[in-house]
């Protein structure tokens, strides 16, 4: 969009004193023409810019004018980065507006910009949890990678044993309402959800990062584990088509169709961590549902349905 152009057109002058219409083109990926016709729209709507002609010329702001898009204090910027760095994970536009914003801060405010935009990643994709509020930790959390101050959590685990530790803190992760840590323990990378910290103390020591550490990078490879956890057991059954999508949102991206039979029924691939957890989403599908293999899930069915009619019999 021109206005976006503009704005950071104007952020650019602010942050260089001068800049060439050639400049302004590369920076904004356009045409040296648009990048000229861009200078030329600030002029004429009273904005205090003017070219000087010649060798080493270009566009300026007059007298060192400032505006006040990019008169940011410290905390500021890392407020705008912690917002807008989720969203460059995603969105291509977004990325490129960010490398330019922080192009154009003032260099003493880059460092912490550029990792406020990196404290944070956001995935929408289920885990099967929903409906939660983002955790009243997070903030402080966030405050602490981008500061780069080690922190001592206590954490509960799923055995509600309590634990003190002392971490680096890498990045944060909003997975569908779900908040994770990702930091350095003197075990390694280490997960933790934020919703089972009971208490989070930044410390005046400096937390170390990997080299070239990528929050998004390191995020994908904990998903990866996890999903191959969750994934250890797969059965193929067989479903009536219109019942697929309903299957597919219970079993989220551990479900695939893989073929149509002539009765009008699909076969789908699911998976769970266990014969036992896969029968136990499948079985209150009763007959609607016909499991072709493995026999430990069968079997698992089998199971549950003589409890069942001995109970209810």
């Amino acid at each position: 969009m021109r206005a976006d152009r503009l704005v950071a057109a104007l952020l650019l002058m602010q942050a260089r004193g001068r800049v060439t219409a050639a400049e302004l083109a590369t920076e904004l990926e356009v045409s040296v023409a648009t990048a000229r016709r861009d200078l030329e729209a600030l002029s004429a709507a009273g904005i205090p810019v003017y070219p000087q002609p010649g060798r080493g010329g270009g566009w300026s702001l007059v007298g060192g004018a400032r505006t006040d898009l990019s008169g940011l204090s410290g905390p500021e910027a890392q407020a705008l980065f912690l917002l807008v760095g989720p969203a460059a994970a995603v969105s291509g536009e977004a990325r490129a507006a960010l490398r330019k914003l922080v192009r154009a801060l003032p260099q003493s405010f880059r460092a912490d910009a550029e990792a406020a935009a990196g404290a944070t990643v956001i995935d929408a994709t289920r885990w099967g949890e929903g409906g939660r509020h983002r955790p009243a930790l997070v903030d402080r959390l966030q405050t602490s990678v981008v500061a780069r101050r080690r922190v001592r959590l206590t954490y509960t685990n799923r055995a509600r044993e309590r634990t003190e530790r002392l971490v680096d803190p890498w990045g944060l992760v909003d997975k569908d309402d779900v908040w994770y840590l990702l930091a350095g323990t003197e075990r390694g990378r280490r997960t933790f959800r934020v919703d089972r910290i009971v208490e989070a103390v930044a410390t005046d020591e400096t937390a170390e990062r990997p080299d070239g550490f990528a929050l998004d990078a390191a995020w994908q490879e904990v998903v990866g584990e996890v999903e191959q956890r969750r994934s250890r057991t797969w059965a193929t059954v067989l479903i009536e088509s219109r019942f697929v999508p309903i299957l597919r949102d219970h079993f989220g991206r551990h479900c695939h169709a893989t073929g149509e039979l002539d009765d009008g029924r699909v076969q789908v691939d699911v998976a769970a961590p266990t014969p036992l957890d896969v029968a136990r989403n499948l079985a209150g599908w009763g007959a609607a549902v016909e499991v072709v293999q493995p026999p430990s899930v069968r079997a698992e069915l089998a199971r549950i349905g003589t409890e069942l009619a001995a109970r209810y019999s």
